[in-house]
C-alpha cells in the first residue's frame, strides 16, 4: 500500500525515482508524484492515475535535480487528486508519507489555532504544516522533523526533503516498513528493498520507532526512545528481486504459471528424504496444548485450511482468527499455545498487530511469510519462509499455494512428533507432497477449458461457490479471487449451509460453483448441486473424472481435475479457483494486476 523512493545521488533523480516507483506499483495506488532540489530550490510534480501520467508530465514539465523523494499514493484521507497526491509540501518542507496519522484531526485543529491554513483532505498535510511551523519557531531541519514525529500518533514511514538542504534527507517508521539502501557516494530510501534493486544491494532496515538522518555519505539511526542505534547493513540478491512478467500478459499469469515451480522449492527446503526439517529446536509441537492462528484475506484462508490439518493428523485444538478483529476482542491466550501468524508481505498491519497482543503471552510465537526480512518475521520467535518469490499481482496466487505447502508440512511434523502419525502414514503423505508439483502442472492444463467457462460466467453479476470440508475454505478463496478482480459480487459457503438461507438466492441467473474432489464428502455434496439443479441453479463443478461421471447429467458447465489425494487435494484446487478469477477479468476488460481499490501490502488497519 503505497510505495515510497528517496535518492541522495549524484545524478539527475527524477528518471531514477519514475524506474523506482514503477517496482512499486504492485502495491496499489491511485496517484503518484516527485519532489526534487535543484540549486538549492524545491520543486514537485504530480499526477492522478498511473505512473505513466507522472512521466509525461516530467517530459513535458522536467524536474531537474539530484535528491528527491518520489510517491504512488493508495487514497485513505481524501480523494485521488492532484492537490491530494504526495509528495506534501509546505513552504521549505516536503514530506512523502505511507500509513495514516491518526491524531491528525487533534493538529489540525491546534494548527488552525495558530492561524495556519490547509489545502488538502489528507492527514499527510498535518506532517509538512507541523514541521514548517516548528522551522518557522527556528528549528534546524533534523529538529524540526524530530519535533513533528514526536506527535504523531498512528502507523507511518515517512520521508522528509528540506529546501536549501540538497544533502539531508529524515527518514522514519512506526509501523510501516522503510529500507535504507547504501550507494557509492549516494543514498537511497524505499519503503521496499524490490525498488531499490537496482541502486544497490546493501540494505539497511529501520526497526520500530527508528529515525535516520541521512546524507551521502553518511547515516545516523536514533531508536524509538531517541537513542543512537546501530543496524545492520544486509546484502539483497539483486538477480532475486528482479520483476518482469516473463512473456506472460500479467504478473499473475506468470504467478500462476510458476506454482509447480515455487511448491518445488518449498518442499525441497523442508523435505530431507522422510525427514521434515522443522526440528524440535524450531518448534517443539510437544509442548503446546493449543493452536491460535491469525491472518487476513487470502491468508487467512490459508490458515482456515490449515485448521483441518492439525486438528485431523495432530490432534491439536485450532482457533483461527481475522486479524482485524482479534487483538480488538482481547482473546484470552492459554498457557502452551503456539500462535502463527501468515503473511505473504510480512507487513501486514493488523497481522502485525495481533502479532504483538500475543507476545508475551503465548508459549511460541511461528510466522510463515514470504519476506524473510519484515517486521513479522523479526518479531517472531521463528519465520517458516514460503520461498514463493516476489509476488506482483494483488491477489494472491502462488504465495497461497506454497503458505498452504508449508502450513501442511507442520501439521505433519506435529502428527509426528506427538505420535499420531506412524512411520508408514508418514512416508506415504510425504510421497504424496512430492507429486505435488506435477498434479500442478496437470491441473494448469485446465486453463483453456477454463477460459471458454469464463466468458460465460463473466455475464454474471452474482456467483456463489461452495465446498465441504478442506473445500469450504477454498469456495471462500475462490469468492474472494473472482470479485477481487472481475468486480462480479461472489460468496463462498459451506456446501451444507445451502439450505440455511443462500439456498434463496437460486435462480437461473445464478451460477454455483462447486469445489469437490471425489473424497469422502462427495455424495453430500451431489445431494447439495441437485438441490441447486432443482431450482433452476446453473451448476458449474469442479472436480476430478470420476466425480464428474458420479455427479450424473444436468450440469451448466464442468471443469475436470487430475485424481488427487485428499490431503493436498486443498492446494490443487487453488488452480482452477485462480483461473476462473483471472480469465473472468480478462473476459470483463478489467485491470487483472492491479485492481480498483486495492493493495497488495495493507500496511494499515
Amino acid at each position: 500500500m503505497c510505495g515510497i523512493v528517496g535518492v541522495l545521488g549524484r545524478h539527475e533523480v527524477a528518471p531514477l525515482i519514475v524506474e523506482a516507483l514503477k517496482r512499486l506499483e504492485y502495491r496499489g495506488y491511485d496517484s503518484a508524484g516527485i519532489a526534487t532540489i535543484n540549486k538549492g530550490q524545491l520543486d514537485r510534480r504530480r499526477a492522478v492515475g498511473k505512473l505513466v501520467n507522472l512521466s509525461d508530465l516530467l517530459v513535458h514539465d522536467p524536474l531537474p535535480g539530484k535528491a528527491g523523494i518520489g510517491h504512488t499514493r493508495w487514497a485513505t484521507h481524501g480523494a485521488p487528486s492532484v492537490a491530494n497526491a504526495h509528495p506534501h509540501r509546505a513552504g521549505p518542507v516536503t514530506v512523502v508519507h505511507n500509513g495514516i496519522i491518526e491524531n491528525f484531526r487533534e493538529l489540525r485543529d491546534e494548527l488552525a489555532t495558530k492561524g495556519i491554513r490547509f489545502e488538502t483532505e489528507t492527514d499527510t498535510e498535518t506532517v509538512v504544516l507541523l514541521a514548517r511551523y516548528f522551522m518557522q519557531e527556528g528549528a534546524s531541519p533534523s529538529e524540526a522533523a524530530e519535533r513533528t514525529i514526536a506527535r504523531l500518533e498512528g502507523a507511518f514511514a515517512l520521508c522528509f526533503l528540506f529546501e536549501g538542504e540538497d544533502d539531508l534527507m529524515i527518514a522514519a517508521r512506526k509501523g510501516s516498513p522503510l529500507a535504507i539502501g547504501h550507494g557509492d557516494g549516494e543514498m537511497f530510501v524505499g519503503s521496499d528493498a524490490i525498488a531499490l534493486a537496482p541502486l544497490t544491494n546493501r540494505i539497511t532496515y529501520l526497526e520500530e520507532g527508528d529515525r535516520a538522518i541521512i546524507t551521502r555519505e553518511s547515516i545516523e539511526i536514533f531508536d524509538a526512545n531517541n537513542r543512537p542505534a546501530n543496524r545492520e547493513i544486509r546484502m539483497i540478491e539483486i538477480g532475486a528481486a528482479q520483476v518482469n512478467k516473463a512473456g506472460h500478459k500479467h504478473f499473475m499469469a506468470k504467478e500462476i504459471a510458476e506454482q509447480p515451480t515455487v511448491v518445488g522449492e518449498a518442499l525441497g527446503y523442508y523435505l530431507r528424504g522422510n525427514i521434515i526439517n522443522i526440528t524440535t529446536e524450531v518448534i517443539d509441537f510437544t509442548s503446546f496444548d493449543r493452536i491460535t492462528m491469525v491472518a487476513c484475506g487470502t491468508a487467512y484462508y490459508a490458515c482456515l485450511t490449515a485448521k483441518y490439518w492439525f486438528e485431523r493428523l495432530a490432534g491439536i485444538p485450532v482457533d483461527v482468527d481475522v486479524a482485524s478483529e482479534f487483538r480488538y476482542r482481547e482473546p484470552p491466550i492459554p498457557d502452551r499455545t503456539l500462535a502463527i501468524f501468515v503473511s505473504q508481505s510480512g507487513e501486514t498491519a493488523d497481522t502485525l498487530a495481533a502479532l504483538r497482543y500475543c507476545a508475551g503471552k503465548a508459549t511460541r510465537i511461528v510466522s510463515v511469510i514470504n519476506v524473510p526480512e519484515s517486521s513479522i518475521a523479526r518479531e517472531s520467535d521463528v519465520a517458516l519462509p514460503i520461498l514463493a518469490g516476489i509476488e506482483v499481482g494483488v491477489a494472491s496466487t502462488k504465495a497461497f499455494t506454497c503458505q498452504l505447502t508449508v502450513l501442511l508440512l507442520m501439521a505433519l511434523r506435529a502428527a509426528q512428533a506427538r505420535g499420531h502419525l506412524s512411520k508408514k502414514a508418514l512416508a506415504n503423505h510425504l510421497e504424496d507432497l512430492r507429486h505435488l508439483p506435477g498434479l500442478l502442472s496437470h491441473a494448469l492444463t485446465i486453463g483453456p477449458a477454463t477460459e471458454e467457462v469464463a466468458r460465460r460466467l463473466a455475464k454474471a453479476q452474482d456467483v456463489l461457490f461452495l465446498g465441504r470440508g478442506t473445500m469450504y475454505p477454498l469456495a471462500l478463496e475462490g469468492a474472494l479471487k473472482l470479485k477481487e478482480i472481475s468486480y462480479i459480487h461472489a460468496e463462498g459457503y459451506a456446501s451444507g449451509e445451502l439450505k440455511h438461507g443462500p439456498i434463496a438466492l437460486i435462480d437461473e441467473k445464478v451460477p454455483v460453483v462447486v469445489m469437490a474432489p471425489r473424497d469422502d464428502l462427495f455424495e453430500k455434496t451431489v445431494s447439495n448441486m441437485q438441490e441447486v439443479m432443482a431450482r433452476g441453479g446453473k451448476m458449474l463443478l469442479i472436480s476430478d473424472a470420476k466425480g464428474a461421471k458420479e455427479a450424473g447429467e444436468g450440469m451448466w458447465e464442468r471443469l475436470i481435475m487430475p485424481e488427487t489425494p485428499a490431503l493436498i487435494a486443498p492446494i490443487i484446487y487453488a488452480i482452477p479457483a485462480q483461473l476462473l478469477a483471472y480469465h473472468t477479468a480478462i473476459a470483463k476488460g478489467t485491470d487483472v494486476d492491479q485492481p480498483r481499490n486495492l493493495a497488495k501490502s495493507v500496511t494499515v488497519e
